[in-house]
C-alpha cells in the first residue's frame, strides 16, 4: 500500500490539513462511544437522569483507564517517527513490538485490578445509595473489555504516526459506528438498560482493536507488530516520554472525579443533580478536547520524523500551522457553546432547568477555549519532539492550577463555582506554555541539529 503522507518532502501546510483533519474527525468520532451512550442512557424511561448521573460517575474512572492507551502509544509514536526519520527500520519495528507486549499487559493487569476495586472507587468517586447501581452495572459490564479499549487506541496511533492518517480515521469509525446502531437495540429493544449502553460499547471497541491489528500485522505499513526483541530500556524511554499524554488525560479526570465527588459534598440536597449537569457538561468537553487532542497528537508524526531527519525549518512552520488550527477549532467550539448550548444539553435531558444549569456551565467552561487549544499544540509538539522534560511540567502545571481551583472555589462560592477552576486553568497554564515555547524552541532545534 502506497503510503498516504510523505513527512519529509510533502507541503508542510498540506501534511499539517491531510493529517490533522482525518485524525480530529477520528477524534470526534470516537467521542460518540461516551456520548451516544450517554444519550441513550439519559432517555431510559422514568429513571433516565439517575441514570446518567451512575454512568457520569463511571465516565472519568473509564476514560482514565485508557489514557493507558497513550502512555504507550503517544509513548511510542514519537522514537518511532525519530527512528523513521534517522532511516532506522529495526529500532522502529522493536519500539512497535515492545509497545503491544506493554498494551496486552497493562490490559490484563487494569483489568483485574479495577474489578477488585469497583465498589470502593465508584462510592469515593461521588456515586450515592441512588446512583450506585447504575454505575455498578455499567462499569462491570465496561471494564471486562479493557484489552479492547487499549488495543484499538493505543495501536492505532502507529497507523498515523507512518502516515495513514485515513486508515486511523477509518478504524475508530467502524467503532463509533457499531455503538449507534447496537445501543439503542440493547438498551431499548433488549431493556438491558445501562448494561446494554455497556455491552454495546466494548463490542465496538473489539471491532475497531480487530482492525487494526489486522492492518499492523498485515504488512500493509512499513513497520509492522513483530515479537521479540524485548528491552527494559526501550519500554523505560516510552513510559518516560508517554507520561506527559498520560498525565494530561489521567489528572482531566481525576479532576473530574474531584468535581463529582465535590458536586456531591456541597450539592447537599441537589447532589445528585449537579453531577448531571456535570456529565453533561463533560460530554461537550470532550466533543471539545478530544478532536483537538486528535488535530495536535496525530500531527506529532510531522514533528518527530522533522525532527530526527534534522529539519528545523519544517519542524518550526509546522508548529504554526497546527496551533493555527488549534485555535481555529477552539475558536468554534467557543461560539457553538453559546449557540448550540441547549440543543447540545436536550440531547440528555428533557428537564427544562436541568438543562439551564447545563447551558450557563458549559459557557463558563468555554471562557478560555481558545488558549486551551494554543496549550494542547506546544504541549504535544514538546512531546513529539521528545522533549518530556517540558512537556511534563506544562501539563502538571495546569492541572495545579485546576485542582487548587476546584477546592478552594466551593468553599467561599458554593458549588456551582467549581465549573469556574476550567476557566482559571485555561489562562493562567497556557500563559507560562507560551512563555517556555517561545525561549526553548529554537534551542531545542539547533542542539538536535548539532547532534
Amino acid at each position: 500500500m502506497r503510503v498516504e503522507n510523505d513527512l519529509g518532502r510533502d507541503s508542510v501546510p498540506k501534511l499539517v490539513w491531510r493529517i490533522a483533519i482525518p485524525s480530529m474527525l477520528a477524534q470526534f468520532v470516537s467521542v460518540f462511544y461516551s456520548i451516544v451512550d450517554r444519550i441513550f442512557v439519559g432517555n431510559i424511561p422514568q429513571v433516565g437522569d439517575v441514570s446518567l448521573a451512575g454512568v457520569g460517575v463511571c465516565g472519568p474512572i473509564v476514560t482514565m483507564i485508557g489514557a493507558f492507551a497513550f502512555l504507550i502509544g503517544i509513548g511510542g509514536t514519537p522514537l518511532m517517527g525519530i527512528s523513521l526519520g534517522e532511516r532506522n527500520k529495526l529500532r522502529a519495528e522493536k519500539i512497535l513490538a515492545n509497545c503491544f507486549m506493554m498494551l496486552c499487559v497493562l490490559a490484563v493487569v487494569l483489568t483485574g485490578a479495577v474489578l477488585l476495586l469497583k465498589e470502593p472507587m465508584l462510592k469515593l468517586f461521588g456515586a450515592s445509595d441512588v446512583t450506585y447501581p447504575y454505575a455498578e452495572r455499567y462499569f462491570t459490564i465496561y471494564i471486562s473489555g479493557t484489552i479492547f479499549a487499549l488495543l484499538s487506541t493505543g495501536m492505532n496511533q502507529f497507523i498515523i504516526c507512518q502516515g495513514y492518517a485515513k486508515v486511523g480515521m477509518f478504524s475508530v469509525m467502524i467503532g463509533a459506528v457499531m455503538n449507534i446502531i447496537l445501543d439503542p437495540l440493547f438498551i431499548f429493544v433488549f431493556d438491558m438498560g445501562v448494561s446494554g449502553a455497556a455491552l454495546a460499547t466494548i463490542i465496538s471497541q473489539a471491532s475497531s482493536a480487530a482492525f487494526v491489528l489486522w492492518f499492523l500485522f498485515s504488512g500493509r505499513t512499513e513497520i509492522r507488530i513483530t515479537f521479540g526483541g524485548y528491552s527494559w530500556f526501550t519500554m523505560s524511554r516510552v513510559l518516560k516520554l508517554g507520561i506527559a499524554p498520560f498525565a494530561i488525560i489521567a489528572l482531566d479526570n481525576v479532576m473530574i472525579i474531584a468535581m463529582n465527588a465535590l458536586l456531591q459534598k456541597h450539592g447537599g440536597a441537589d447532589g445528585d443533580t449537579l453531577i448531571t449537569v456535570n456529565t453533561i457538561v463533560q460530554s461537550f468537553m470532550l466533543v471539545m478536547t478530544m478532536p483537538l487532542g486528535g488535530i495536535s497528537g496525530g500531527t506529532q508524526s510531522i514533528l518527530s520524523f522533522n525532527y530526527g531527519a534534522c529539519r528545523s525549518d519544517r519542524v518550526i512552520l509546522a508548529e504554526k500551522y497546527i496551533m493555527s488550527l488549534c485555535a481555529l477549532y477552539t475558536g468554534l467550539m467557543f461560539v457553538l457553546a453559546r449557540v448550540a448550548g441547549p440543543l447540545f444539553a436536550s440531547l440528555f435531558t428533557a428537564d427544562p432547568e436541568l438543562n439551564a444549569q447545563a447551558c450557563e456551565a458549559i459557557k463558563i467552561c468555554t471562557i478560555g477555549a481558545i488558549p486551551l487549544g494554543i496549550q494542547y499544540a506546544i504541549i504535544d509538539g514538546f512531546t513529539g519532539m521528545g522533549q518530556v522534560q517540558l512537556s511534563l511540567p506544562l501539563s502538571l502545571w495546569r492541572k495545579l492550577v485546576y485542582f487548587v481551583s476546584i477546592f478552594m472555589l466551593p468553599v467561599f462560592f458554593g458549588a456551582e463555582s467549581v465549573f469556574y477552576a476550567e476557566t482559571i486553568s485555561d489562562f493562567v497554564g497556557p500563559v507560562v506554555s507560551v512563555a517556555v515555547y517561545l525561549t526553548a524552541i529554537r534551542k531545542i532545534l539547533l542542539k538536535r541539529e548539532m547532534h
